[in-house]
């Protein structure tokens, strides 16, 4: 599987111009507003120009000004490339997005790559599009540009905070809503009941987990509803009980460590997994084994996640984590190394150094 080896963002928000060479698990640390969500943001955006949604999106955005790096003003071109590589084999997709006079976002070049590496000096560059509304790449037969598609939309973006109330994890779900586990987890019981019937090896680790940070949890009970059989709601069973309870019974943390728990216990996850703040509302044990699912999962795939917990970063090795600072008004991304660690890792946790601010991005 090709994984995204190099991200090249420039005039994007808070970001005004970095390359990052990214290995599979990347841990994004820093403050509030330095540039981690924008940095996630790229892959919204990203999404939303392969839909060709991405004049919907910018309108829906402010329009270019709340996407170029401070404004039109300042910034002429919106460019991102990516660079997907499996072995010798690497394939690439970039585009530059201009701003009209109408107030929209155009797309000024759109490129497919492919590169044999052993073979030739230079990529084989493919031409999609010039001066588009909207992205040329679905509509293009060339093989470069369907192995581009491929790797652009083999990346999700997750985001289990909404756990209130009317949470849509807590509803009534369409049964057969289970091809893949969705950004807020509406289809959680859908999703975890076709992992119960096809893959329940799989289903049996994840309430494992689920035990070792929840005491209280029995096991799963799920089944299609009995007055509407398209339908299945999540309910479980608590240990030395008989009742049985359903989703709106288990505190936030635990329902979003669920959700966790089968995005990365899942068989076949998505290649790239995104998560923002993932240790939300999560108890220091909790943390600690989402850790060990994400170190597990990324032997596989590839893991981006910003994150403010202390508990989570002293969980990873320095090579794991990109500090992020603010320099000038421009967000600064900068990998971690165990060599620049050396004089302090005896003495501290990757933790406490950074809550004494030694190796910046400080929380």
């Amino acid at each position: 599987m090709r994984k995204l080896e190099k991200l090249t963002i420039q005039g994007f928000k808070s970001i005004r111009d970095q390359t990052l060479a990214l290995a599979p698990l990347n841990i994004l640390i820093g403050a509030n507003g330095v540039g981690k969500s924008n940095f996630v943001g790229v892959f919204r955006l990203l999404r939303e120009i392969v839909t060709q949604n991405l004049a919907g999106y910018t309108a829906t955005k402010g329009g270019p000004d709340a996407l170029l790096h401070f404004g039109r003003k300042h910034t002429d071109t919106l460019h991102i490339n990516l660079d997907f590589a499996e072995g010798n084999r690497a394939n690439g997709y970039s585009v530059d997005l201009v701003p009209t006079q109408d107030n929209r976002l155009i797309i000024a070049r759109e490129q497919a790559f492919y590169h044999e590496r052993e073979k030739y000096r230079e990529p084989y560059e493919l031409d999609i599009g010039l001066h588009s509304d909207e992205s040329q790449l679905r509509a293009h037969s060339h093989l470069c540009a369907r192995q581009a598609l491929q790797d652009l939309e083999g990346y999700r973006i997750y985001h289990f905070h909404d756990t209130g109330a009317t949470a849509p994890m807590k509803q009534l779900c369409e049964i057969d809503d289970n091809r893949f586990l969705r950004a807020n987890a509406d289809n959680l019981p859908a999703y975890l009941y076709f992992l119960a019937q096809r893959h329940p090896d799989n289903f049996a680790t994840i309430e494992g987990a689920v035990r070792q940070v929840a005491p209280f949890f029995d096991r799963f009970d799920l089944a299609p509803s009995r007055l509407n059989p398209s339908r299945i709601q999540l309910e479980w069973k608590e240990r030395g009980r008989d009742a049985f309870f359903k989703a709106s019974a288990l505190s936030d943390g635990s329902l979003r460590f669920i959700c966790l728990a089968t995005l990365l216990l899942q068989p076949a996850p998505p290649g790239l997994i995104l998560l923002d703040e993932p240790e939300l509302g999560l108890h220091p044990a909790a943390i600690t084994d989402l850790a060990s699912m994400m170190s597990a999962a990324a032997s596989q795939i590839q893991i981006i996640a910003a994150t403010q917990s202390v508990t989570l970063i002293n969980q990873f090795t320095p090579e794991d984590v990109w500090t992020v600072e603010r320099d000038d008004g421009q967000s600064v991304f900068k990998q971690l190394s165990s060599e620049d660690m050396s004089a302090w890792s005896d003495e501290y946790s990757l933790g406490e150094l950074w809550e004494k601010n030694i190796i910046g991005a400080r929380p």
